[in-house]
């Protein structure tokens, strides 16, 4: 470990004195704009629906989703009871006993009864699947994302924001379940999954094998840039500023040391692979969720008086916003394109660590893989959501509407902040201080996301150039490479590039659970079926 460590660091230093060259994060972000803005309206290109113009890829989300929830007869609602049994271990037993053989996924050139049964293999838990999930979708959307959307929406977007996150609980749980069912298994037990293999392989089965290879092509090269983009540089950069402005930090050299300290840690704890990752994210996620969570509900329960109003305002301003916003279209779009970035759902790459559940049955990792959007968007979003709503009702601290960007305009001052400054004076009103311990859990948010992302731009590298050490260490230097640019410099370009690229992942994907869904519901009887068994076996 300690010869990996010192490899690594031996790599980032070059890098650091190149990143105080003056004026080079500047330079490379001028360079970059052009293409990573073309990149960017080519992912959210549009489509006219009445006076507004409405992302494709957000229409295929939605539709996708709608009828995923209805297909599956309302999973978000039906399945939750499975699904909280499932993830706290209710059904271990039944992978455990040979009361029922698992079908077997039969890939190119095997012949059935030969193989072993692959798919009862695995490497973590589901909790700790569920935690290393979590940990990448859960982060500063939640908080400065959130912020932002009920200052663009109004309170009403908060509505839209919880139904999407209810439909997308269904696209969690087909495509994790599906990340599962298609897996490969390597001869030393190493997992490897994701919508690259359910992709290749699912759609190889059904006469679909150059669609489904150059799917699942795409879609990994599309992941291997979001996960050095918008799942590694822009947290560290965000993790940066934190620092640099609560404790006011100075000097030219301050992002590349933060940086650098930053891609140690991470580098210490991706080297140890995804069991490695999955010990750390199953501590962290409930930690940093528990005490985001707390205080929440503090600042709810003592704002108790206001929630009437606040929940008036969420369901009035979800079909009759205010003047200004838009009108109910604008808000809808605003609350669904916020919960899409923060859940990832039908994008995909919550599957590939799904997919490194220890388990036989296939549809018993997807309904614990619906409890993520619920998680991230219905609880965490919300409660945000409701602070912001009450702060402003107390403090009139903004007017809704009042936003360019990712910055709200304060009535006050007449200055714009950022959404996480927003989030820190609703937090701060109440529990004075408390923008500090915002502070710390923006950085563990910005911490378990990288490592998280580290594990699927690794898989997915791995599935475009192979499965050696040394595919495997070029990447995990190149991963920690861009954890000290993000820290480093300003390369918003970069960040705007990768961030299309996160929502790009949708396409591929999703054209593949459109084909693969009839798979799910298969699995999902098997899994329902042997618990019935089972419980009357008892």
């Amino acid at each position: 470990m300690r010869t990996k460590m010192s490899f690594l660091v031996s790599f980032l230093l070059p890098f650091v004195a190149l990143s105080q060259e003056k004026g080079l994060d500047e330079q490379v972000n001028d360079a970059f704009m052009p293409f990573a803005s073309w990149w960017e309206g080519f992912v959210l290109t549009s489509i006219p629906l009445g006076e507004y113009n409405i992302p494709i890829v957000l229409i295929l989300l939605i539709l996708g989703a709608t009828f995923f929830t209805v297909y599956f007869k309302f999973p978000s609602i039906s399945k939750f009871p499975l699904a909280i049994n499932t993830v706290r271990g209710k059904y271990d037993e039944l992978d455990h006993h040979s009361a029922e053989k698992t079908e077997l996924n039969v890939p190119d050139g095997d012949v059935p009864g030969t193989i072993k049964d692959e798919s009862k293999e695995g490497e973590v838990s589901h909790f700790q699947a569920l935690a290393t999930a979590v940990s990448g979708t859960v982060g500063l959307g939640n908080i400065a994302g959130v912020a932002v959307a009920i200052a663009i929406g109004g309170p009403g977007a908060t509505f839209w924001m919880i139904v999407c996150g209810l439909i997308g609980m269904s696209t969690k749980f087909v495509e994790c379940t599906l990340g599962v069912k298609y897996r490969d298994v390597g001869s030393d037990g190493t997992v490897y999954g994701g919508p690259m293999y359910y992709l290749s392989r699912g759609l190889d089965q059904m006469g679909l094998k150059f669609l489904g290879k150059a799917l699942a092509v795409v879609f990994a090269i599309l992941c291997v840039g979001a996960s050095f983009g918008g799942g590694n540089a822009f947290q560290s950069n965000q993790a940066a500023v934190q620092l640099t402005t609560m404790f006011n930090l100075e000097g030219g050299a301050t992002g590349v040391i933060i940086g650098v300290v930053l891609a140690i840690l991470v580098g210490i704890v991706i080297i140890g692979g995804i069991k490695k990752i999955a010990s750390v994210t199953e501590k962290i996620v409930p930690f940093m969720a528990g005490i985001y969570v707390l205080a929440s509900l503090i600042i709810i329960f003592s704002n108790i008086s206001y929630i009437g109003d606040a929940i008036a305002m969420i369901f009035s301003g979800a079909f009759s916003p205010e003047a200004g916003l838009g009108g109910v279209m604008g808000v809808i779009i605003v609350g669904f394109q916020r919960a899409a970035f923060s859940n990832e759902a039908g994008a995909g790459s919550a599957a590939i660590a799904h997919s490194a559940v220890k388990t036989k049955y296939p549809a018993s990792e997807g309904v614990v893989a619906l409890l993520e959007p619920f998680i991230d968007t219905v609880v965490i979003c919300t409660m945000t959501a409701l602070v912001i709503i009450f702060f402003n009702m107390d403090a009139g601290a903004f007017d809704y509407g009042n936003a360019v960007g990712s910055t709200v305009l304060l009535n006050e001052s007449g200055t714009y902040v950022g959404g996480v400054d927003l989030t820190s004076m609703a937090y701060d009103s109440v529990i004075p201080g408390f923008r500090y311990v915002l502070t710390i859990a923006i950085i563990l948010f910005a911490f378990s996301t990288m490592i998280s992302w580290s594990y699927y731009g690794l898989q997915s590298w791995k599935f475009l150039f192979g499965r050696g050490k040394a595919a495997d260490t070029a990447y995990k230097i190149l991963f920690l490479l861009f954890v000290v640019i993000g820290a480093a410099a300003t390369l918003d370009a970069v960040i705007k590039f990768s961030d299309a690229m996160i929502l790009a992942l949708v396409f591929p994907n999703m054209i593949g659970l459109l084909f693969l869904f009839p798979k799910v519901r298969a699995e999902l009887k098997k899994y329902t079926t042997d618990i019935k068994a089972s419980k009357q076996g008892a």
